[in-house]
């Protein structure tokens, strides 16, 4: 199959996440919340493993060790950044608040950012390898679902009606298939264009990691809840480690 099909497929299935979130906003909240936190839990471990297996040896193997990391620096950095700027750049005072409906639709805007994003990451890495692509993949579609559950939330509590917010989130949800077109393209063109991105995408898995799902699961600190996430997270970086198996020169 060729790559730019491979890519369409797999960033159009990512997108359906947000249908996905939507179908999931429908359970009773105590029922949601008992999907959430294996989700968060299993999307950390697959983040962490896709970037110390498989994202980072790629990119060690492309790069000089010490431009390597400095990309990957740069890249979690930037994403901070980003997220910084998404956020607030429409908050002026030290302790002023978005009102709901403002911050619907800068979550569209970030969330639109995010996921084109996405969709560079994902090209980039099937054309360096198909099977590090799927694993690429699976850990995008194992943030996307949870983060597509907060973000159709986000909508409802804007005011948004259903029909509207499932529409918005699903077009939203599309900017991923953008990406991996423009990445593809973009990558095919210019090999150093593909190997810096490798450590940008490693950069881009650790800070979401680190700032978004980590921290999220410490809120839970019950002694079942805390062996759910830790056995989870441990799954999630098994599951990295042993598709990194199927690799050529395994």
């Amino acid at each position: 199959m060729p790559i730019l099909i491979q890519i369409i497929l797999a960033t159009s299935i990512i997108s359906l996440a947000a249908l996905g979130g939507a179908a999931a906003l429908l359970l009773h909240k105590h029922a949601l919340q008992k999907i959430l936190f294996p989700l968060v839990s299993l999307s950390a471990g697959t983040m962490l493993g896709a970037a110390f297996f498989h994202l980072l040896p790629e990119s060690l193997e492309d790069l000089a060790a010490e431009q390597a990391m400095l990309y990957v620096l740069l890249s979690f950095l930037s994403f901070y950044l980003i997220e910084k700027f998404l956020l607030w750049h429409h908050c002026h005072g030290e302790d002023c608040e978005l009102d709901a409906k403002t911050y619907g639709h800068m979550n569209l805007i970030g969330d639109s950012v995010h996921n084109f994003i996405d969709g560079l990451i994902i090209a980039v890495a099937f054309i360096a390898d198909p099977t590090l692509g799927v694993v690429t993949a699976i850990a995008v579609a194992s943030h996307e679902l949870p983060q597509e559950i907060g973000d159709f939330g986000v909508l409802l509590h804007a005011g948004w009606q259903y029909k509207k917010a499932l529409l918005a989130n699903f077009l939203v949800a599309l900017t991923v298939v953008l990406g991996g077109v423009f990445g593809f393209f973009l990558a095919e063109g210019s090999e150093q264009v593909a190997h810096l991105l490798m450590p940008v995408a490693a950069g881009a898995f650790l800070y979401i990691a680190a700032s978004d799902l980590l921290p999220e699961l410490r809120q839970h600190r019950g002694h079942k809840q805390s062996m759910i996430s830790i056995t989870l997270l441990a799954a999630g970086l098994a599951l990295m480690y042993f598709i990194g198996m199927l690799e050529p020169g395994h």
